[in-house]
């Protein structure tokens, strides 16, 4: 069975990710594009042989009808589920960047929607078809370290990371995006439901913004790194951060996250250059218009009794995740910069497994992205897929509830509602 696919959002996620994972598959084919950015649009255009009237500039005129059987969502998050409830209707399937919404009332309606026209969805909680984590559910499932009592999730965002997305870009503005919290943990959160397995009862959460500020900024720092006195030293440098890096990598051709701040391709030193001296990502990270937290502390009870914390921090040097499992008969840890899954039992041998020879780890989050890809033609066929619309609503009213609960400074809130006396 073959799948046409349309893409709506052609970014980092839409195009270079799930574009070219689907592009690489023999049952798809990509037929249509939206993007209102012209250069990227011509750009991939011709990358996957779209003809110029498949091409849109704008959603209107791409939503006057139906392009092909399955749509991706990669836009910003809160076009999703206009986006997502105007596709449904016109007969769409959808593959659906994260987070959906953080707000409960578009939840239910996408989930009304849904139900009314009857399309499939799949979120793209993508880390649970990453072979790491994978392999954790299984140790859990077996039962390796007995009843599992607790988790103790750390998302390292790191600090180079935080200044690219949550200060300088896409999601740095709380008016425009969603909370830190679901924006980038809505994975964490995902994957502690699933381990637990079993829907919330209550979250606390406390966080702010404590660093990206004026008045943190070195004494006679520019507004723009690339005037700056401190361009070569300063760990934020825009310079350092895109120029830099990139060519210590090879002057890839194309590369996150310097695809993210020009539209030039493909990459050049010069383009960076201009991209930085011209554009939102060359500016100096204190006296940028961002308003997110940092760093952001959760804790989740369980309705059966598992209890979980997720710190979120971008004060770290490394990025990835750590998890701790902690049960009545041992212990699991997962760590991804020092690539390893351990399992601890009590009394008994330690094993370890390395998390690159789990599985394929040719695309992103750890061979998530490839992995979800491989699952959606499946859904498409009939098979129930783990990232549907319904399981992935029960992690966005947790980071919902944490939000809440951070702006109250800690106050417990209760997930479905306070339960009777």
């Amino acid at each position: 069975m073959n799948f046409t696919a349309a893409i709506l959002g052609c970014g980092n996620r839409g195009a270079e990710t799930y574009a070219k994972l689907l592009a690489e598959k023999e049952n798809f084919s990509i037929v249509s594009l939206c993007e209102r950015d012209g250069e990227r649009l011509a750009y991939y255009g011709e990358l996957f042989s779209v003809p110029s009237e498949a091409r849109f500039s704008s959603e209107e005129p791409f939503f006057e009808r139906k392009r092909a059987d399955l749509l991706v969502i990669a836009t910003m998050d809160a076009d999703h589920v206009r986006q997502a409830v105007k596709a449904l209707s016109l007969g769409y399937d959808l593959l659906l960047e994260k987070p959906v919404s953080d707000k409960r009332e578009e939840l239910e309606e996408l989930l009304a929607a849904q139900k009314k026209y009857g399309g499939k969805v799949v979120v793209c909680h993508v880390l649970r078809y990453a072979p790491a984590f994978v392999k954790a559910a299984e140790l859990l499932k077996e039962g390796r370290i007995g009843k599992l009592v607790a988790i103790q999730s750390l998302e390292q965002v790191a600090y180079w990371h935080e200044a690219h997305s949550y200060v300088r870009g896409n999601w740095r503005s709380r008016k425009d995006t969603a909370p830190m919290i679901l924006a980038k943990c809505c994975h964490d959160l995902d994957l502690l439901q699933y381990y637990a397995n079993s829907r919330a009862k209550s979250v606390s959460s406390v966080g702010d913004l404590v660093w990206f500020k004026p008045e943190n900024a070195p004494a006679g720092a520019a507004k723009r790194c690339l005037d700056c006195k401190y361009v070569e030293t300063c760990p934020y440098s825009a310079k350092r951060i895109y120029v830099d890096t990139w060519k210590a990598g090879g002057q890839l051709p194309a590369v996150w996250p310097q695809t993210q701040i020009t539209s030039e391709y493909p990459l050049t030193e010069e383009k960076l250059y201009r991209a930085i001296r011209e554009g939102a990502y060359g500016r100096c990270v204190y006296f940028c218009d961002n308003d997110v937290v940092d760093h952001q502390l959760t804790d989740i009870v369980f309705e059966n009794g598992v209890k979980a914390t997720l710190t979120m921090t971008a004060f770290t040097a490394g990025i990835g995740r750590i998890m701790r499992f902690f049960g009545t008969l041992g212990e699991i840890v997962l760590d991804e910069g020092e690539d390893l899954l351990s399992l601890k039992p009590f009394g008994g041998e330690r094993e370890d497994f390395r998390i690159s020879a789990l599985g394929e780890m040719d695309s992103g989050h750890g061979g998530g992205d490839r992995g979800l890809v491989d699952t959606l033609y499946e859904v498409l066929c009939g098979k129930e897929g783990e990232t549907s619309l319904e399981r992935s609503v029960e992690s966005h009213l947790m980071a919902i509830c944490a939000e809440e609960s951070r702006l109250k400074e800690g106050a417990l809130v209760y997930v479905h509602g306070e339960p009777r006396p």
